[in-house]
């Protein structure tokens, strides 16, 4: 008899979690390493730095999304203070991409990693994102600027919830659209499976990477979801 990890792995290809559930919030939650925050805080506006060598700093990411991300974080300058990390998600890109980028614009230093996008945004589970809502019961992700906001303990254990910023995203928070680690993001479905499952609108990561995640973002800064 297969375990419980085969038989998830098995049916992968129809995979859908379901997204965390709101729950009681809990101070004590908290990245396991957490970051040490620059000295030299950017919350005025983005650096001049950011705005002239962006394209080549931040190579990875395509520079059409990431001039949408940069302007959308100078418009929301008054709901997202701290501006010295960004994490950005390439909907163009499928989900058997590292389309997840985290850039910190203090030092030009990005990374990246697997993010699963919703059910309701890939219903031939093909691993691309064809579409978006932000409509209650539509399992799809939302395009738009995000706020990280509280951690909490919900139905995919340690969670944190987002405020969606733009009208496309505005019911993020009501929605239960946050950021949790899932079995079915991790690293070993592409290679099983060639893609990721998918959320019900979260940004799944893997179950090894949520620390990271959290130890980058930290709370009140942006996650900007988008296509070029």
């Amino acid at each position: 008899m297969m375990n419980r990890r085969a038989m998830m792995l098995a049916g992968a290809a129809l995979a859908v979690g379901a997204c965390a559930r709101s729950s009681t919030p809990l101070q004590s939650i908290s990245p396991l390493k957490a970051p040490q925050i620059p000295q030299r805080s950017l919350a005025g506006s983005v650096p001049a730095t950011v705005r002239s060598s962006s394209a080549k700093t931040f190579s990875s990411v395509d520079p059409g999304l990431l001039r949408k991300a940069l302007a959308s974080l100078e418009r929301h300058g008054d709901r997202i203070r701290s501006r010295d990390r960004i994490a950005i998600v390439d909907f163009d890109a499928p989900s058997a991409d590292m389309r997840m980028h985290f850039l910190d614009v203090a030092d030009g230093k990005a990374t990246r990693l697997l993010v699963a996008h919703g059910s309701g945004s890939d219903p031939r589970h093909t691993g691309f994102a064809e579409r978006f809502s932000n409509d209650f019961g539509s399992n799809a992700s939302s395009e738009g600027a995000f706020l990280t906001d509280d951690y909490y303990v919900g139905r995919h254990g340690r969670s944190q919830r987002l405020v969606g910023l733009d009208v496309t995203n505005n019911n993020a928070l009501e929605r239960a659209v946050v950021v949790h680690s899932a079995w079915y993001a991790n690293d070993d479905m592409i290679k099983a499976h060639g893609k990721l499952g998918r959320s019900q609108g979260c940004f799944a990561v893997g179950e090894n990477k949520l620390d990271d995640v959290f130890s980058f973002l930290g709370k009140g800064r942006m996650i900007f979801a988008g296509r070029a």
